[in-house]
Formats: structure tokens, C-alpha cells, sequence
């Protein structure tokens, strides 16, 4: 098998497709959550704490040319970022589990059959003639 056929042959598994589909998806996504963190959470934050910027939230070593800057608020930003795509992913898979586990639970099993009515009539009413 040649390697363009080989790679043909890869690429077009229903697994890399699907996967292919993901990442777009969840890039998507990716800047949806941002924008809802950036825009909207944010914001919030910052007027409960006094109106701070966290994304200009920092803290300076040194002065001058030689200066390291340690951007905390953009970390802090970050932070919530995840916590709120982690969130959601967190319900999306908790949903999608909870219908596979619908599919997979088999139906009950049918409660053992006893004797009818009438079989238990017909056994009393032998039961009854023999004494």
C-alpha cells in the first residue's frame, strides 16, 4: 500500500472526521466562552470589586528596562475562562451520559409468572373435596 493511499485511507476514517469536526466546533465555542467571560462576567466582576480591570491587573520586579511583569489579572481571567468551558463541558457530557444510559438499561424483566386465578380456584376446590 502506497503512502498517499495510506494517509487517504486515514484521513478518512470516521474517527479523524469526527475529530476534525470537534476541534472547529470547539474552537467556536473556544471564543464564545471568551467573549462571555471578556464582555459580560467580567465586567460584573468588576463593578462588584470597585470597577477593577483584571486584565490590566499586575505586579512589577524591578524598574526600567529590566522590569518583569507578572500580569496576574490576566491569569485571573484565564482562570474563570476554563472553569466556565470546563462547566459546560461538564453538562454537555453529564447530558450525553445520561441518555446513553437510557439506550443501554434493559427493559425489566418480566416478574415470574405464578399460577393464574383459575389454577389457584381449581386447587382450593381440590383441596376441598379431598377433605
Amino acid at each position: 500500500m502506497g503512502f498517499i493511499s495510506e494517509f487517504k485511507e486515514f484521513a478518512m476514517k470516521g474517527n479523524v472526521l469526527d475529530m476534525a469536526v470537534g476541534v472547529i466546533i470547539g474552537g467556536a465555542f473556544g471564543k464564545i466562552v471568551s467573549s462571555l467571560v471578556d464582555d459580560i462576567l467580567m465586567p460584573l466582576v468588576g463593578v462588584v470589586t470597585g470597577n477593577v480591570d483584571f486584565t490590566k491587573l499586575e505586579f512589577a520586579f524591578g524598574e526600567g528596562d529590566l522590569a518583569a511583569t507578572l500580569k496576574y489579572g490576566n491569569f485571573i481571567q484565564n482562570t474563570v475562562d476554563f472553569l466556565i468551558v470546563a462547566f459546560c463541558i461538564f453538562l454537555m457530557l453529564k447530558a450525553i451520559n445520561k441518555l446513553n444510559r437510557k439506550k443501554e438499561e434493559p427493559a425489566e424483566p418480566a416478574a415470574p409468572a405464578g399460577p393464574t386465578q383459575e389454577e389457584l380456584l381449581a386447587e382450593i376446590r381440590d383441596l376441598l373435596k379431598q377433605k
